[in-house]
């Protein structure tokens, strides 16, 4: 594939315009928000289960309402993307998963309905879900502008947000702060950052779309660059659906499920695996999963270098199997301390998974947004079947034996992982 020749879009090293570091670093801002928006949440979550009189099978459907919603999200993405542009289609996700998180805290203090909390959820899962989608792609378009893999930093503030929101509420749960005070302090936080930060986003009208052209053509620069018009609706569906014949592709979806099950399971289970399982407190379950975010925020750090330096392939594969070894470290761990390291391990073998698919995925700029959407849907398979299922398991044999499902889909993530391989000239060098 011929590369672009904008020169806005190759900066030559330590030469980048300000417009794309202000573009890059609005982009570490939105996924530092949604980390936080989930953080924030899964952080009170046995807290949650407690105001609602719940059983580990009714968690399991109350996860459901932001597993399906999610899907909805990664579903309607596209057209979001396509009608809104990335602007206001980010906005409107902020706004949308701060309604949904504000909304539980009502719910479980002074509404405390099941239903109430599957639908408050939803809202949550849709506006993370449609934005995940678009902000992958926005990242995926930078990396290409800047010509280094990033993905992973940038996944690595969805982590920063991850820690800081399970630190946050932690330290709620230690003072007793009432849930709807704690999420609806959060949600003002964060739908007025998202609000101010898309601002900073190149007014381009798909972030598939080559080289950040503009909606009227415009390049990083200002300058007009002949962008394409708008495709058809009918051009879009049939794009859409024709990624699903690449093999290729759907291989990256299968090492998508598997490490976001590894990486999902834990947003969902881990709170409550410590308290019920291991027989500690709700404030030590939160702890537990800052520990876990933290250390998939170290890994994530550190993939970038490490990936452009021994490539995808290896790093997914080790990845796998330092999961595998974490996750069996928790679930045996006769001492909390053996059950922190194991988690530790847990998080650094989850942490590359999900921005390298993301990355895969987005290696042919012509067919980003299809593509980056279509992994991003196999891969949320795993927020959707997860919780109930683990959940089901977890009433029946136990939420620490029900993790082990999770090994399998390490191991099939392993198998799958040469798809991902680097295409030659994937970034343009200078």
């Amino acid at each position: 594939m011929s590369q672009p020749s904008a020169p806005a879009t190759t900066p030559a090293p330590g030469r980048a315009p300000a417009s794309l570091i202000a573009w890059r670093n609005a982009i570490f801002v939105i996924f530092t928000m949604s980390g936080l928006s989930i953080a924030t949440w899964v952080s009170r979550l046995p807290a949650v289960r407690d105001d609602l009189h719940l059983d580990t099978s009714a968690v399991g459907l109350l996860l459901l309402g932001l597993s399906g919603g999610a899907v909805l999200g990664l579903l309607a993405a596209q057209q979001i993307l396509f009608r809104l542009g990335p602007r206001a289609g980010i906005a409107l996700c902020m706004v949308l998963l701060a309604t949904g998180l504000a909304s539980v805290g009502v719910t479980a203090t002074v509404v405390p309905e099941l239903g109430l909390g599957i639908l408050s959820l939803a809202v949550l899962g849709f506006g993370n879900g449609a934005m995940d989608v678009m902000m992958n792609l926005e990242g995926a378009q930078v990396e290409r502008a800047v010509g280094r893999t990033l993905l992973p930093l940038m996944h690595a503030f969805f982590s920063f947000g991850t820690v800081a929101g399970a630190g946050i509420g932690a330290a709620a749960s230690a003072l007793s702060v009432p849930v709807i005070w704690h999420l609806g302090l959060m949600a003002v936080l964060i739908a007025a950052t998202g609000v101010v930060t898309v601002r900073f986003l190149p007014a381009h009208l798909e972030a598939g779309q080559p080289d950040g052209a503009g909606l009227d053509g415009a390049g990083l620069d200002g300058q007009k660059t002949g962008a394409p018009a708008k495709p058809a609706l009918g051009q879009r569906i049939r794009e859409s659906l024709a990624v699903w014949a690449d093999t290729r592709l759907l291989l990256i979806g299968l090492i998508m499920l598997g490490m976001a099950f590894a990486e999902g399971s834990a947003n969902d289970w881990l709170a409550i695996a410590t308290v019920d399982g291991h027989h500690q407190s709700n404030t030590t379950g939160a702890i537990v999963f800052g520990v876990f975010v933290a250390a998939m925020t170290v890994g994530r750090v550190a993939g970038g270098p490490v990936l452009d330096r021994f490539g995808r392939v290896p790093i997914l594969r080790w990845s796998a199997l330092l999961g595998a070894i974490g996750l069996l470290g928790f679930i045996l761990a006769p001492s909390l301390w053996m059950a922190v390291v194991g988690a530790v391990l847990w998080g650094l073998g989850a942490s590359l998974g999900f921005p390298v698919g993301m990355s895969a995925a987005a290696d042919d700029p012509a067919k980003a947004t299809a593509s980056v959407s279509a992994v991003a849907m196999i891969g949320y398979l795993a927020f959707l079947a997860g919780p109930p299922l683990l959940g089901f398991l977890g009433q029946h044999f136990g939420i620490l034996n029900a993790l082990y499902v999770i090994l399998a889909l390490l191991v099939l993530a392993a198998i799958a992982a040469p798809a991902a391989r680097e295409r030659s000239g994937r970034f343009q060098r200078t």
